[in-house]
């Protein structure tokens, strides 16, 4: 059986064409579109989301979260310990293996991405594996949970017009339209976005006409995987030219792989040749099911631009890329985090229109630099494939050079030299928690990620020795790490809470020390009468005092985030809701600059 949808059903959801007059509209109920949803939710601003299709697809696409992603979770309350019970085990999901097929020649190994210990020195989440569906799903329970948003399936968005948007919707089980009044909408409905199409958004980039084939299928593969378990396996058979993602290595794979549509055209496609490439590409006949099969094409977009009026591109609407890096996804929820507290603060009157189109400025870069590493990375492997001869447009020819070059002594180096040139396809550290908004710089790698203590950078992570102790900051659960296996009890104890933790979804955060509370207390007393002024009560400033409110685990890590921000000599640190540095302040700062850096980042 292989039902070409590939579609299961969700969480059961209400349906009403009644015309709605809703504060936000969101178009698309994929993962960006149900996570905006429920931060949303959790603002206390109604929204309503619709999604064209009655079931999401079936077919793992996305693998990762990515630390990022994970201290996002962990903020708006979507508990991250069992969001990494759901996906890949980290002993499972380790390593990049390359072989000639999965029961073939085994050639090289590289880490996948940073899930050794030492990375938590830098995120208190390391990535995590877990299919796109298992992931949409844990957030639309939770939304159907929090029983604030309306979400209705097999309605699309049809056309929109007016300042405050006019959206019409069709709801295409009764074959009816109806209008949608709001004052934004939120365009999450993916790569073909209708709305960024309505809009005539034009995009930057280009499609690289590879055409790839995601073939869905259900094995088995320990018994032929035996110890050598991964993430990715990268098959060089000139046969198959791709790769398997081990969501489960038990029962639950993809098989991406480059196609030639000269030969064997998309819609010529049916199980028996898939069957025949997932054969190639195990390496022996063994039993599985082909689930689903669906063509696409390899391309890099930006939108150039991420708004119209009160219209909004996000995720995949806004950019699109290879799946070489594993960014887009993860990209996109963090376009979510960006845009939800300035919605917010417009919808609840402590933040003006112009705070919004800071959502493209600091978001639109971060989709340039993840899009040329993501082709990048796409390059380097073509680079490999070429130096393994497998590019060969004659198969035969293909598989003779790949497995001489394997196995001659005096090309075996330059194989593995090509294999190690993929190590920064596979540690995207920088990218995933070192963007800093405002910078327009091009990193020089993915991989190197050094804490950044200006504006505009996300609060680097130290642990805490315990739960911060003020009533007036956020309260999260222990976050437990015992899944990594070399760490002992002792030092598990000190790995529960972050400085991230320090940061409430919906408040600006001071950051101090204890030793100037009297000083920062004093501008705090005065700043937010000022603030009434100009935000009313909406807007909240908690203060975080090192040594009364909050202790770090000692060592060098704690005296490099203490002198990073500069505490000890009496400086503060106001970090934005969605935990990147507004602002870093010296002891003699005056309150009418803080006023207004608040006020101007506010639009207010």
């Amino acid at each position: 059986m292989a039902p070409r949808s590939g579609r299961e059903s969700d969480p059961d959801t209400t349906s009403s064409t009644n015309d709605v007059d809703i504060p936000i509209l969101i178009v698309g109920g994929g993962p960006t579109g149900f996570f905006l949803g429920h931060m949303l939710s959790q603002f206390g601003v109604k929204c309503l989301v619709i999604e064209r299709y009655p079931t999401r697809l079936a077919a793992p696409k996305a693998h990762a979260l990515s630390p990022r992603t994970l201290e996002i979770c962990r903020q708006f309350d979507l508990d991250v310990n069992e969001v990494r019970r759901l996906g890949s085990q980290r002993d499972d999901a380790y390593w990049v293996n390359f072989v000639t097929s999965l029961a073939g020649y085994y050639v090289g190994s590289l880490p996948y991405e940073r899930m050794d210990m030492e990375v938590l020195e830098h995120t208190s989440t390391m990535i995590h594996n877990i299919p796109q569906p298992t992931f949409e799903q844990f957030v639309a329970k939770r939304l159907a949970r929090d029983g604030v948003v309306d979400i209705r399936r097999n309605h699309s968005f049809s056309e929109q017009h007016d300042d405050r948007v006019t959206t019409l919707v069709e709801d295409r089980d009764a074959k009816k339209t109806y209008e949608v009044c709001s004052r934004h909408v939120i365009a999450c409905d993916g790569a073909k976005s209708r709305v960024r199409e309505t809009l005539e958004i034009e995009s930057e980039g280009e499609s690289t006409y590879d055409t790839m084939m995601t073939i869905h299928f259900n094995a088995d593969l320990r018994p032929i995987i035996n110890k050598q378990v991964g993430m990715l396996h990268w098959i060089m058979d000139p046969e198959v030219s791709g790769f398997i993602i081990g969501y489960d290595l038990s029962g639950n794979q993809v098989l991406i792989c480059n196609f030639d549509p000269n030969k064997h055209p998309a819609e010529s496609w049916d199980e028996q040749h898939c069957r025949k490439i997932l054969t190639a590409a195990i390496g022996c006949s063994i039993p599985f099911d082909v689930l689903s099969w669906r063509p696409w094409v390899l391309s890099r977009k930006v939108a150039k631009r991420y708004s119209v009026g009160n219209v909004f591109l996000v995720g995949d609407a806004a950019h699109s890329f290879p799946p070489t890096g594993g960014l887009g996804l993860n990209c996109g929820l963090a376009d979510v985090h960006n845009i939800a507290y300035k919605l917010a603060a417009i919808h609840q009157k402590w933040g003006g229109p112009s705070l919004l189109a800071t959502y493209e400025s600091d978001r639109r870069q971060v989709a340039l630099v993840y899009s040329q590493q993501s082709i990048k990375n796409g390059q380097q492997i073509f680079g490999l494939l070429k130096t393994l001869g497998t590019t060969d447009n004659d198969l035969e020819s293909a598989k003779r050079n790949l497995f001489q070059r394997i196995s001659d002594p005096n090309s075996i180096p330059d194989v593995l030299k090509g294999i190690e040139g993929q190590r920064e396809h596979f540690d995207n550290l920088g990218l995933h928690i070192g963007y800093v908004y405002g910078d327009t710089e091009i990193p020089t790698s993915a991989s190197l990620f050094v804490p950044s203590y200006r504006a505009g950078a996300r609060l680097p992570h130290a642990w805490l020795s315990s739960a911060p102790s003020s009533a007036k900051l956020p309260k999260f659960p222990p976050i437990d790490c015992s899944y990594v296996n070399e760490l002992d009890a002792s030092a598990l104890a000190y790995k529960q809470f972050s400085t991230l933790d320090l940061c409430a979804f919906d408040a600006f955060t001071l950051i101090f020390s204890t030793a100037f509370t009297t000083h920062w207390s004093s501008v705090l007393s005065e700043l937010r009468p000022n603030l009434l002024k100009s935000a009313g009560n909406g807007l909240k400033i908690n203060a975080a005092a090192l040594g009364e409110d909050f202790e770090l685990v000692t060592g060098a890590r704690r005296n490099e985030w203490v002198m990073g921000l500069q505490l000890e000599r009496g400086a503060a640190v106001l970090v934005r809701p969605d935990q990147h540095i507004l602002n870093c302040y010296g002891v003699n700062t005056q309150v009418g600059e803080i006023l207004k850096g608040l006020v101007t980042h506010l639009g207010l």
